[in-house]
């Protein structure tokens, strides 16, 4: 499959460099309007550089879309107007509403659309997947340290919507309250944030994000009847815990080690982002998901910009 990439900044440069490793992709051209970032990244691959996605070359099937958020929804439309298949990385947009439209556009053009919401392909949580149940809290703790990459948006769009995202991936019913709170240290814009979420079927989660922390922390505990699973994504190590009884009916607590087969969540996403457009797989984190993920995290924003006013 003929793709590009545009945008390929810190995160879109991984997204070539994993096109031009598979077999199954042809890496064509790469886009940034910094010239000579787009000329030393296609030099890598030995790939034409561009520096306005509007100059594609025909013959292209599929592209990532890896530009600054407040660019999603142009670049995007853009690709999918002229029959291409996109992967928008996340956030998928400034807004719900041009998500909406963006999503619209796809429909239109009958062509796929999928949001990069990473950490759903990351080896751990895969294998962790099949062993729940009915999660009944889960908490998740994402902190990183600050680098100026993300600044354009707030912790909120930049860490705490991976959470969200797959939160709702695991929880089959809707949000019923929520409770956030967050503040802005070194930027104008949020840099920690917590959310509690209640939904309807009783299930609780927490959720916290920082962009300020001394240490990097990518942690999600899914606590069950009797049971609950430990996350690493960093790590990608998974370990379950379940309560047992002895012969006597003394209770115990079972630790099992998940086995987990390593890999880099990103060539996982795109090696599953071709096999949809292919028409072999079905969507993972479909446009309708990275809307609901969105509009969740802009509850979140707004209710903790609604405080502080």
């Amino acid at each position: 499959m003929r793709v590009a990439v545009i945008g390929v900044g810190s995160l879109g440069q991984h997204h070539a460099r994993i096109y031009a490793s598979l077999p199954e992709a042809k890496l064509l051209a790469v886009v940034d309007r910094d010239a000579a970032r787009s000329k030393e990244i296609a030099s890598r691959h030995g790939v034409a550089a561009l520096t306005d996605h509007r100059d594609l070359p025909s013959g292209i099937d599929a592209a990532s879309v890896a530009v600054p958020t407040a660019a999603h929804r142009e670049v995007a439309e853009a690709c999918l107007s002229r029959g291409l298949a996109v992967l928008v990385e996340k956030p998928m947009a400034r807004t719900v509403q041009e998500a909406e439209s963006m999503a619209a556009v796809a429909a239109r053009a009958g062509r796929t659309l999928l949001v990069g919401h990473t950490e759903r392909f990351n080896p751990a949580l895969r294998a962790a997947v099949p062993r729940m149940r009915d999660p009944r809290f889960i908490e998740a703790h994402r902190l990183g340290v600050f680098t100026a990459r993300s600044t354009d948006v707030d912790v909120v769009l930049d860490l705490m919507i991976h959470d969200l995202d797959v939160i709702l991936s695991l929880v089959p019913s809707e949000v019923a309250a929520l409770d956030s709170v967050g503040v802005n240290a070194l930027t104008d814009k949020i840099d920690i944030a917590n959310a509690r979420l209640r939904f309807t079927n009783g299930c609780v989660a927490n959720v916290t994000a920082s962009r300020i922390s001394s240490e990097r922390i990518r942690k999600l505990r899914i606590f069950e009847h009797d049971a609950y699973l430990s996350l690493d994504y960093a790590e990608q190590a998974a370990v379950a815990y379940a309560l047992r009884r002895d012969p006597e009916g003394r209770p115990t607590i079972a630790r099992e080690e998940v086995e987990v087969v390593r890999e880099e969540p990103l060539q996982v996403e795109l090696r599953s982002f071709l096999r949809t457009v292919r028409g072999e797989e079905a969507p993972a984190v479909t446009a309708e998901e990275g809307i609901r993920a969105l509009r969740l995290a802009s509850r979140v924003r707004e209710q903790i910009g609604g405080a502080a006013g």
